[in-house]
């Protein structure tokens, strides 16, 4: 709910909750000691990389170190009330968060827009769904072929109902982003999406 709070922090996820969202979508980067920080840049307004920094360390970042939560502290807020949706950010730590959600008690699945990470994902037996994040017009049956990927993550102008048939005709799912204005809503949804990503979940 980064319209209420400030995006990626328990207390908008808790907003999220509170407001009926079914599902919850966040950004994950890790620190130079391993530990899966949720957040979306991979540094922060301080300069300070989050690759090359340890816990420790970020957690005493101003102003915001202290609210930058990890990948477990989320699941831990959440508790199995909604699906997670996790977004891998950083490079190569695909395995740091795979090992962080076997925490969670819920569905829960991985996306990125590196999709050769999604692939090693799907090549090495994920226990989550993986999905393919895109911007630009591509072909989603040769996508999910190429990436193992059963859900897509479009951005919602590029939503068909000749996409949405194609991907389901795969088995897979359909979750459009950022979907904030009404008649975006009103247009994916009668395309039969399976999910909106939005930054309001009271609002839609």
């Amino acid at each position: 709910m980064p319209r209420r709070a400030r995006e990626n922090t328990l207390a908008s996820f808790a907003l999220a909750l509170a407001a009926g969202a079914d599902g919850i979508e966040l950004d994950v980067h890790a620190t130079s000691d391993g530990v899966v920080i949720v957040h979306h840049d991979p540094a922060l307004s301080t300069g300070a990389v989050i690759a090359f920094t340890t816990f420790a360390e970020l957690r005493e970042q101003p102003p915001h170190g202290a609210q930058l939560p990890t990948l477990s502290e989320v699941c831990a807020l959440v508790k199995g009330r909604a699906e997670l949706f996790v977004e891998i950010k950083g490079a190569g730590i695909e395995g740091l968060v795979v090992a962080a959600l076997l925490e969670y008690d819920g569905r829960a699945a991985i996306h990125s827009f590196d999709h050769e990470l999604i692939r090693r994902l799907a090549d090495t037996g994920c226990p989550y769904r993986v999905g393919a994040l895109f911007e630009d017009a591509m072909d989603v049956r040769a996508l999910m072929d190429a990436t193992g990927a059963l859900d897509v993550w479009p951005h919602h102008p590029l939503v068909t109902r000749g996409l949405v048939e194609e991907v389901h005709s795969l088995g897979g799912r359909v979750i459009p982003w950022t979907v904030n204005a009404p008649d975006d809503v009103q247009r994916v949804t009668s395309l039969g999406v399976d999910g909106i990503c939005t930054d309001d979940v009271s609002a839609l």
